[in-house]
């Protein structure tokens, strides 16, 4: 079947939640994209958005690497927007930096002129634009190649994608839900204390989260935080619309503050609208179960225009097995408390199933996932 003739999934997530059901959706007959935050404020992304007031590209870049890595891109290319520079003397990390901004470092050396000479154009541009003192420690070459041709095209992240997905080969696609710089997340408690910044709401301290957070907000200097173009495009023509694995609260819920993204989603009424539960409750999410994490979601969503549509078709939730609260290192199993009820109140149906990784507590087998995802795509 040609390509554009697949079914089509669109996924809302984060990072390394939904990896491995990434991964698994690359060996099936389907085209994919990733929907990804663009509000992270912490890392190589804080370093680099503060340094040029930049949208963060760290999701982006991590969201393609793992693109790559599913559809089998092993080349040099991959190997330099995968690297990440020394977490050592800050000097060490300029030094090493310089090797690949100056086309010295042996995958470049190697590599053919004109991915070289791209590479090295997008390294080059990003160095003219930071500071004198920019940290280098830590930092993913990646992001400084996708953050410089963010640089290089007018600021147009979507040109930038474009081009790094040829660089390195990536057949699936991945967009940022905004194309707005500097676009901050904050969140209010349930006991009225606000967090500001996306990094310090995933990070919660456990006493703040067990408070639970009561609303999030999106800003973008004042201004709305307008969808991408490309993302309202996916959404159109998609088949299925899966929201999660991920953080709740700063990876999945906020897509839904952008503007035009529900009632796109809600236009679409063909599409499958499944919602996957995670494995293990987080410092988000302390005290949560299934069933109260729908009817936060439901309530977002009629708030931000899904008006009488369901906002899921199906929600994937992990077998509980034991009457008592089980834990995998500092976090419980995510219950799923009155999901049958939940369910119906938003005319979802409930799929549960062992979606846990046999070989890592606590994470989805990606192939259990894709599996049910690929059954409930319409015929």
């Amino acid at each position: 079947m040609a390509a554009d003739r697949l079914p089509h999934i669109v996924l809302f997530s984060g990072g390394t939640a939904c990896r491995s059901t990434n991964l698994a959706l690359c060996t099936k007959p389907v085209r994919l994209t990733r929907i990804v935050p663009a509000w992270d404020s912490g890392g190589s992304s804080k370093v680099i958005r503060e340094s040029l007031g930049v949208l963060a590209v760290g999701d982006i870049r991590q969201a393609l690497m793992t693109m790559a890595h599913g559809e089998g891109r092993a080349g040099d290319v991959v190997k330099v927007c995968n690297a990440r520079l020394t977490s050592g003397a800050e000097a060490d990390a300029r030094t090493e930096f310089a090797l690949y901004a100056e086309g010295r470092h042996p995958l470049l050396e190697r590599m053919e002129p004109g991915l070289r000479g791209a590479i090295l154009n997008y390294l080059r541009t990003f160095r003219a634009g930071i500071a004198a003192d920019f940290d280098f420690r830590n930092g993913s070459i990646g992001n400084f190649i996708l953050t410089g041709a963010h640089l290089a095209h007018n600021s147009d992240i979507n040109t930038a994608i474009f081009v790094f997905r040829k660089l390195c080969d990536v057949a699936g696609h991945v967009w940022p839900s905004t194309t707005a710089d500097g676009v901050d997340l904050s969140a209010v408690l349930n006991d009225g204390t606000p967090v500001a910044g996306q990094h310090r709401v995933t990070a919660l301290a456990e006493g703040e989260g067990k408070v639970g957070i009561r609303e999030i907000a999106l800003a973008a200097g004042g201004e709305r935080v307008a969808a991408n173009e490309a993302v309202l495009e996916s959404l159109e023509s998609a088949d299925a619309i899966v929201f999660g694995p991920g953080s709740f609260f700063t990876s999945i819920l906020p897509h839904f503050l952008v503007e035009d993204i529900v009632p796109a989603i809600a236009r679409n009424v063909r599409a499958r609208r499944i919602f996957i539960g995670n494995i293990l409750q987080c410092r988000e999410t302390r005290g949560l179960d299934m069933g109260r994490m729908l009817d936060i979601a439901a309530g977002l969503w009629r708030a931000r225009g899904g008006a009488d549509v369901r906002p899921f078709t199906h929600v994937l939730a992990n077998r509980q097995l034991l009457p008592f609260e089980k834990t995998v290192g500092a976090f419980a199993y995510l219950g799923t408390g009155q999901l049958e009820e939940a369910c119906a109140r938003i005319g979802a149906e409930a799929v549960i199933g062992e979606f846990e990784d046999p070989w890592q507590r606590g994470h989805h087998d990606g192939e259990a996932v894709a599996d049910v995802l690929s059954s409930l795509l319409p015929s």
